[in-house]
């Protein structure tokens, strides 16, 4: 696994065209929205009534497509040839922009709802090619790089794009003109960053085309539906833009009303939340070390509970100030609280978002994955409605906004919990994400040998009680452990192994019963195509250096011939979790705290090929002198 920053992304040809051209698409929705929303709330001289009633279709109708076309559009992700499926989604664009100025010089509202329209069914068709293009782009450790520059990209995005939008139709009286400029500019910008795009051939090309509709968005959701992981983490993103949508929806006459501002407040509070987002997923791939962790969602989804909560507790009364602007705000007292809870809702949805974005490109299915990606849309518009619908039942039942935001914030965490029952592993991950990286800095090496697919048995050194949580953190496929059982039942790693479905076993001296077991489970494991680690050692090293391998791992390969890849574990004796101190007789103390750590991982071997005196030299070449 290479050492490399995210941002070199932003000077490959692979990536940079992509990501402005949906950097540019993201802004024309929403610059194109809110100068509609400015040119009707304010400068058509509509009553209150008519204001009110644009301002509820409007949302409606920039969401149907999403309902109605996005199962086509995966269809077509799929099929075609995505660079130049891209191409035309953008010219397509560039003639919604067209129609938009002659919207905006005509003051003609139906027009301007139909570009609406047709900027949703834009959206629609770009998003399953937006997150499927990934992984065909990026090596498997830029993929997390790769979707945090996407969120942080649409993020700004969508802020810049709202503020240009209204402000350039507030410069009177040329704002029509200008943001009809800016509009079509833009678009064409667009269209020409698609059209350096790299070829990215589809991934189904014999796909028959379902022009019916509902049959195919029924499918679409089978699609997603079919790996129990992926469904989860689909609900989860539709989750969080329940959630987003809640305090997104309300933010208007929150600010008003509680904030005692003006719009240059509501600006601030966007602005801050987006660049929180920004900022938390940029961060993302810090703390993963270029690899998907969904451990970092159970953290996500802890940062947006309390800071929900939060913003209740900091302002649950009415504003006894009006009028204020972004600066009066600042000066008023307990407001850098809120601004604070804002950005780091911002920062823990990035945490929370971009893990389970990677994880649905990771785990679904190649010649799937746009429908995928459909159906996570059709799912995702399902929620922004229900959002929608519970802020009008919130206001029916006399809720204030803040409580609103508090009984969402509540309901946040005990989805979180629903879910992380569902999927133990979210939590598992979250626990030994947590434990490896407070007590280490790891320095993997190699690790891009161990197979993207398919059986394979890695065979790696024993040092620590924290090997298993070590390996585990480091490898991008789940790993099915084979370890002692005295270990495996170790109170609070025990849950996390249980649920890593680990391989308890014991000597035949021990538990002639339990080694049969473990047997037979490796080898149905090996079958089903997973993952299995096994420290050869048969125990913790008590001197530091690496033990005889035992002749089990031969028998595992005698009864299914599988690759095998080598493991060293470099630099954990001697810490707390290792034997060195029971050995010499000393307290276990904390040492060595934040040690630099490695896991080297070598060439796969041919099960014909290895047994346990080679495996044994490779594991120890690997390591080096440094135990």
């Amino acid at each position: 696994m290479s050492d490399h920053s995210q941002f070199s992304l932003l000077k490959a040809r692979r990536f940079l065209p992509f990501f402005l051209t949906q950097a540019m698409g993201a802004f024309n929705d929403n610059a194109f929205r809110n100068a509609m929303v400015v040119l009707v709330g304010f400068h058509m001289g509509l009553d209150e009534s008519a204001v009110g009633f644009y301002s509820n279709i409007a949302p409606a109708l920039f969401i149907l497509p999403f309902f109605l076309f996005s199962a086509s559009a995966g269809q077509i992700a799929e099929k075609f040839e995505k660079a130049r499926t891209i191409r035309y989604i953008k010219i397509f664009e560039i003639a919604a922009m067209l129609l938009a100025a002659v919207g905006f010089y005509l003051h003609s509202i139906p027009l301007l709802l139909s570009v609406l329209f047709l900027m949703g069914l834009h959206s629609t068709m770009f998003g399953p090619i937006k997150y499927a293009i990934l992984p065909q782009s990026l090596r498997n450790d830029e993929l997390v790089g790769g979707n945090a520059l996407v969120e942080t990209g649409t993020s700004l995005a969508i802020l810049i794009g709202l503020t240009i939008g209204g402000s350039l139709m507030e410069v009177s009286p040329y704002g029509e003109t200008l943001a009809s400029l800016m509009l079509i500019g833009v678009s064409v910008f667009g269209y020409l960053s698609s059209r350096a795009i790299p070829i990215a051939p589809a991934t189904a090309p014999q796909l028959r085309f379902n022009w019916n509709v509902f049959s195919e968005t029924w499918r679409a959701l089978g699609f997603v539906r079919k790996n129990r992981t992926v469904f989860l983490s689909v609900l989860g993103i539709s989750w969080f833009w329940f959630f987003g949508g809640v305090f997104t929806a309300q933010l208007p006459n929150y600010t008003k009303l509680f904030l005692g501002g003006t719009g240059q407040v509501e600006t601030l509070v966007l602005t801050l939340f987006s660049i929180g987002v920004g900022a938390g997923s940029l961060l993302c791939e810090r703390l993963s070390g270029h690899k998907v962790e969904i451990g970092l969602v159970p953290f996500g989804s802890i940062g947006l509970t309390l800071f929900g909560l939060d913003v209740y507790f900091a302002h649950p009364e009415r504003s006894l100030l009006h009028d204020l602007n972004a600066w009066s705000f600042l000066a008023a007292p307990g407001s850098w609280r809120l601004a604070l809870d804002f950005t780091l809702i911002g920062v823990f949805a990035g945490f929370y978002i971009v893990p389970l974005f990677a994880l649905v490109q990771s785990r679904a299915e190649k010649s799937e994955l746009s429908r995928v990606i459909a159906g996570n849309n059709i799912i995702n518009a399902l929620f922004i409605v229900a959002s929608a619908v519970a802020g009008i039942l919130a206001q029916k039942f006399g809720l204030s906004i803040p409580q609103l935001f508090l009984g969402t914030a509540i309901l946040n965490a005990l989805v979180a919990i629903y879910i992380y029952t569902l999927v133990p592993e979210f939590l598992m991950r979250f626990l030994s994400w947590i434990l490896v990286s407070t007590l280490y800095r790891i320095q993997p090496e190699g690790l891009e040998n161990i197979p993207e697919e398919g059986p394979a048995l890695l065979v790696c050194n024993h040092v620590s009680f924290m090997d298993a949580l070590i390996v585990g953190g480091l490898v991008r496929r789940p790993v099915r452990f084979v370890m002692y059982y005295k270990i495996f039942n170790i109170p609070l790693l025990s849950f996390i192994f249980r649920t890593a479905r680990a391989i308890p076993i014991a000597s035949s001296k021990e538990d002639p019963a339990m080694l049969t077991r473990a047997m037979d489970e490796i080898d149905a494991a090996l079958a089903a195509g997973d993952l299995v680690c096994i420290f050869p050692e048969g125990a913790l090293t008590g001197d530091g250096q690496i033990q005889p391998f035992r002749s089990g791992l031969e028998r595992i390969l005698a009864r299914r011939p599988v690759p095998v890849v080598p493991l060293a574990l470099r630099g954990l004796w001697g810490s707390i979790f290792s034997r060195r101190d029971s050995a010499l007789g000393r307290s276990r103390l904390p040492r060595r705290f934040r040690a630099r750590i490695g896991l080297a991982a070598g060439l796969p071997i041919a099960a014909e090929q290895a047994n346990a005196a080679m495996l044994e030299q490779q594991v120890r070449d690997l390591r080096g002198t440094n135990a």
